[in-house]
Formats: C-alpha cells, structure tokens, sequence
C-alpha cells in the first residue's frame, strides 16, 4: 500500500499544535463517483461534485484503480493533447512508461512522480509497460492536474521526475505518522517537486489509534483524500474511509486521524493532503485544455487539429498489445 516506508523514530518531525493556531474546520466529506479514462482502465473521480472555489488551483485528481489486473487487462492512455496546467502523476503500485513530444519521459515506478508541465501545449502518452500487460497485477496511484495562472499558460512544456528515493520523508510529532513529501513546504521542510503554483502535495501514512496534526499554510486550501483505512478528519472526527475526499476551511493547522482497528487490506490510514495557492481567474475546461476563456479553448482545439501542439515522434511509444490477443 506504500512503496516508500521508513522508521519514524529517526526521522525529523512535524512540530504540534500551539497556544494560537486556528484548526481548519471541516467543510463536506464527498465520495467521487468512479468511471473509466484512457483505453479503459478504472479511475475513481476523487473531486467531482466539490465548487472550484475550494478547488483552486486544482482542477482534478483521478486515482487509478487499486485494481489487481489480469494478464491482458492493463490499460493507460494512447497518445493524446494537453495545454494550460500541469499534471502530477504519483504511483503507489505497478508503472507507468511516458513520452511527450518535447523530449519528456521514463518510466513511473512505485513511489515515484511525474511532473509535467503542459503549458503551451505538447502531446504525450503514459501506457503500462509491457511486462505488466503480459502479466496483469496490482496498479494503484493518482493524476492530479494543477492549474497555471494565465500568464504561465504560455510556458514552454517541461518534464521533472521524482524519484522514490527523492521524497522528503517527516514523521509526526508523537512518530505515528509517516509523511512522504513531494513538493511544497511542511513546517519549514521543503520537498523536492518543482512548482509553477505554489502548492503542496503528501502522501501519510497514520497508525492506528494515532493522530496526525500538521501547519497549514493559511493562504493555501486544504484537502484530504483517503485511499485506504478508516479515520476521521478534524477537531469534531468526522468519519472518513476509503474514497472519500474531505474539504477543509480556513486556518492554519488539519487533523487528520486512524482508527484504532483498521480492515484486512491495511496497516494503517492512507491519506493524501493537498492543498495550494488559489489563482483567483476565470477556469475553463474542455477534455485535456484548460484555459481562462471560452476563445482560448477553441483556439486549443484548433491548434492540436492543426499539428501545432505537436507530431507523434516516429520512435513514439505505443500500448502494448498484448500477445494472448493476436491470434
């Protein structure tokens, strides 16, 4: 359920809650519904039904799966556009191969995050390898997409990965909770992912029974989605489980927490927290465009039917057929 794990007792910890910080109340606890992307692999739409407004500056974040795929069944995308904002790819289990049209790529691997930087636009693909569509297995992870201001629209595409080994890791006060950071800033520690929106993105793991209590930028929204376990979220422990997404309000310090017995399939609670910087402009979106005005989107899909966002390299990566199907 988590690819990259640690001692806590040896590892820097988050500072707790003071005389004067405000906790965030909880606003709503949503479930998204779940549907298919790309080629037909499962995807749970983790924001769908909560106002942009708490949003901002994300867009969307879909989790892929957790299913345990059968030889032949793994699915990811064929090639495909995008312009305007950044998507943040993070796995927990399998991989995932990319390629882009301005030299982007590699393989996501267990733990790792990739971050791309559509901006003006480009075409990419991000595909199972085919080790994994010849064998099937357990694929679990997430896309986030993250919005850019209007003047960052326009900025050249570009590639970062994160490597598992470049998460910075913390531990919770009290070492119940193990805080893998990929970008943004947790009482001062920086994590390694390179941001044109101010935000911050980690994946917790909570012990049962323990209480995870962080600072919270006060500018920054805030939100919680549990991918496994049962917990509950803020100061009044609203429950929360598997596949819901919670909305913080105003503050500057979240608590999240894990019940004392958890099921079969988890050791602990499983919980992204996110939050960033709102950009406080028009959003439009079309499919894989979005921009600030209705225009910009038309202008979007022309450019992509006239080639401008790019052409399929001719060493592109392609979906794995898989051999059980080809006769």
């Amino acid at each position: 359920m988590a690819a990259v794990t640690a001692d806590t007792l040896v590892l820097p910890r988050v500072k707790g809650a003071s005389l004067g910080d405000t906790e965030r109340p909880v606003l709503a606890v949503s479930t998204g519904p779940t549907g298919y992307e790309g080629e037909g692999f499962p995807v749970r739409r983790t924001m769908a039904g909560i106002a942009y407004k708490y949003l901002d500056p994300f867009i969307m974040m879909d989790q892929m799966g957790e299913v345990e795929y059968a030889a032949g069944e793994p699915r990811g995308t064929n090639w495909h556009p995008h312009r305007g904002f950044e998507t943040v790819t993070y796995l927990i289990d399998g991989q995932f191969i990319h390629q882009d049209t301005h030299g982007g790529g590699g393989v996501i691997t267990e733990g790792s995050t990739q971050w791309m930087t559509a901006g003006a636009g480009l075409l990419h693909i991000e595909t199972p390898p085919e080790k994994l569509v010849e064998s099937g297995g357990l694929f679990n992870g997430f896309q986030l997409w993250v919005n850019l201001p209007a003047a960052e629209k326009w900025a050249a595409p570009a590639y970062q990965p994160v490597e598992a080994s470049d998460l910075l890791l913390l531990a919770s006060e009290d070492g119940g909770s193990l805080l893998r950071v990929i970008a943004g800033e947790v009482d001062g520690h920086v994590g390694p992912g390179s941001t044109h929106t101010p935000i911050t993105l980690l994946h917790a793991s909570v012990a049962p029974g323990a209480q995870l209590s962080l600072p919270w930028q006060p500018s920054y929204n805030a939100l919680a989605y549990v991918f496994a376990g049962t917990g509950t979220v803020g100061a009044d422990k609203q429950p929360i489980h598997a596949g819901q997404l919670a909305v913080f309000g105003a503050g500057d310090r979240l608590t999240v927490a894990a019940d004392a017995a958890q099921d079969s399939r988890t050791s602990s609670l499983e919980v992204l927290l996110l939050g960033g910087e709102p950009i406080n402009e028009p959003m439009v979106h079309y499919g894989p465009f979005v921009m600030n005005t209705r225009d910009e989107l038309v202008q979007a899909v022309e450019d992509y039917q006239k080639g401008k966002l790019g052409i399929i390299p001719p060493n592109a990566i392609m979906p794995h057929v898989y051999s059980g199907d080809r006769g």
